[in-house]
Order: C-alpha cells, then structure tokens, then sequence
C-alpha cells in the first residue's frame, strides 16, 4: 500500500510503522519482525559473499608454472602484470573473508540476542546504520570515535 509523501508532516500511521522500523534509533527494541528481515538479509548476503569467495579464491589459485613463474620464460612485464592482478585478487578475496566473517557474527548476535546493541556502550544502534550496515558492531557516536584514533 503507497501512502503519499507530505513536506513537513507525517500520519499517525507512518509513525507508528516507522516507530517500528526505527527501533533501534529510538531506543525500543528490535522487534521479531526487524529480525526476521535482517538475518534474511544476512543470510542472503552471505550466500552471494561466500559464492564470490569461492570464485576468486578459486581463480587466483593458479599454479606457478601455468603463471610462468618457473623461471620467467615471458617478459617480466607478463610476469609483473600477473603478479599484480593476482595480488589484487587475493586482497579481495581477503576483503570478502572478513565480510563473511562479520555477517556470520551478526547472525551469532542474532541468535543469542544481542543484535542491535553497541558493543562499545551497550546503546541501541540507530535503524539508518543498521539498515546500511546490518552487521555493523557500533553505534554511529562509537564509530566516529573509533574512525577519529586511527
């Protein structure tokens, strides 16, 4: 059902349902239903990650002698261009390891009930970040702070 958007004002329902929605922002609870959609979003995330992993993982195990490296019989420009896209390779198969790695922690938050919670200072996570970042650890405030030391 579409409700029409108004400049400046909101019904009584579009408050309710994002009240709702918003949760963790506003201090409520998630409810059943927010994590119902997260870990579906999760846990479809994690199937198109862990599918890509495999692919590239797969793709940049090539053995030395089919890469030329058994002496360099090509031109070290061949060699150089494969070492680097092989290298690129691995760091994104690095990158996709520790996304999988975090989604799995937030379906293991999920489970034991502390999904939705900073870990940092224990506050509710706002909804927005959330929605972004479901498998997001930190409240907006502790993830600046954290962002600001490095």
């Amino acid at each position: 059902m579409a409700t029409k958007k108004t400049t400046g004002t909101r019904t009584s329902h579009s408050r309710s349902s994002a009240a709702s929605r918003t949760g963790p922002g506003t201090g409520k609870r998630i409810t059943a239903r927010d994590l119902k959609s997260f870990r579906r979003r999760l846990e479809d995330e994690l199937t198109v990650l862990t599918g890509r992993h495999a692919g590239l993982k797969a793709a940049s195990a090539v053995s030395p002698d089919i890469a030329g490296a058994g002496g360099y019989g090509e031109e070290a420009a061949d060699a150089g261009s494969f070492t680097s896209e092989r290298e690129r390779d691995l760091s994104l198969v690095g990158n996709l390891r520790d996304l999988i790695s975090k989604i799995q922690a937030a379906l293991e938050r999920i489970d034991d009930g502390s999904y939705g919670r900073c870990e940092v200072c224990g506050q509710p996570i706002e909804a927005e970040r959330l929605d972004a970042l479901p498998y997001t650890t930190l409240c907006l405030a502790d993830a600046r702070r954290r962002a600001r030391v490095r």
